[in-house]
């Protein structure tokens, strides 16, 4: 908009945007054939970038509406996920309804029974009630029966009956165990969330197995926050650890805190490793060292597995694992002599 008026699309502005040419840009616009759907696709999402409207003929009717369950937006994971969760749905012409567990709001169990009365294709949950074993699996056998397809990101849960889409838990404690004891670090800790979450569990035990002969490991169980982080490091501070690995980067974040409240230097005297990697972390100060989630990867299968679902190709019932990444940066450095 311009004083109030349409602007007319500029086609060099488009085809600069979508990296096509502008013969391109006017296929697309006028609905001609002989364009690939990747590129057609590419030009359309040109527009939405660049602020202008579709033609009336190339806006494409919902394929109906899919539901994303997520925990609270603070931690920039989860609206990581959420983007591409949404990102992939709407090129499959499907409309996202997000939904986000605030602190007061509405339960997973009131959001679903919300998203089902709406008459949603289906439901992606991340992080949810399914990642935390005190919690009824009960609910969605009753989803199945109401004949509601899903998919679940983060917490394998063998009672439950659906695809599941997770992190290598493991092989992310033994990357980040690798990179301290590289550096020369041999008093360890760990920062984690409370154990009858599935991810947290499955840290610890890699963690633990990582470390193994030749140096010790210390555990803290605490919440998934900066808060959380910054009390577990207090705990293993005075356990004379010098290298922390952490279930977040947001707890790893607290962990910085908490060391240079103590007048420690991060990385001199305490080295930190965090994990998730979202968008920001590599400009925390110092830029955080982190076991990265394969989010687009991960998100993009969990997608895949719920249309296949909706277009009645059930998916295996199992855990389809993906591998993490060590992204080393500033807060880890070797150990002081």
């Amino acid at each position: 908009m311009v004083g109030g008026v349409t602007t007319a699309p500029r086609l060099s502005h488009i085809a600069a945007q979508a990296s096509v040419s502008e013969a391109t840009v006017s296929r697309v616009l006028n609905g001609k054939p002989g364009v690939a759907d990747t590129t057609r696709q590419r030009v359309l999402a040109a527009l939405d970038v660049l602020g202008y409207e579709r033609p009336v003929r190339l806006r494409q009717r919902s394929a109906g509406l899919i539901g994303l369950v997520t925990p609270e937006l603070t931690n920039p994971i989860f609206p990581a996920f959420a983007q591409v969760v949404e990102q992939v749905l709407a090129g499959h012409g499907y409309t996202p309804v997000l939904c986000t567990q605030m602190p007061g709001g509405a339960t997973e169990d009131e959001l679903v029974e919300q998203l089902v009365e709406r008459g949603v294709g289906g439901i992606v949950f991340l992080s949810g009630l399914h990642a935390d074993t005190s919690s009824d699996p009960s609910r969605y056998a009753s989803l199945t029966e109401r004949g509601v397809p899903f998919v679940l990101i983060n917490g394998y849960n063998e009672r439950i009956s659906a695809p599941f889409v997770s992190p290598d838990d493991h092989a992310a404690m033994r990357m980040a165990v690798r990179h301290l004891t590289d550096l020369g670090h041999r008093r360890l800790g760990l920062a984690v969330g409370p154990l009858r979450y599935v991810p947290s569990r499955r840290k610890q035990q890699g963690f633990l197995e990582a470390v193994g002969e030749g140096q010790s490991g210390v555990v803290q169980h605490t919440l998934f926050s900066v808060e959380g982080g910054q009390v577990a490091a207090g705990a293993l501070l005075d356990q004379g650890c010098t290298g922390i690995v952490c279930g977040s980067d947001m707890m790893a974040l607290g962990v910085v805190r908490a060391a240079r409240d103590r007048g420690l230097d991060v990385p001199g005297d305490v080295s930190v490793v965090g994990f998730d990697d979202s968008q920001l972390i590599a400009f925390t100060d110092p830029p955080l060292t982190t076991v990265r989630q394969p989010v687009q990867a991960m998100a993009t299968a969990a997608v895949g597995a719920l249309l296949e679902e909706i277009g009645g190709n059930p998916v295996q019932r199992t855990e389809f694992v993906f591998q993490p990444e060590l992204v080393v940066r500033g807060s880890t450095a070797q150990a002081r002599s």
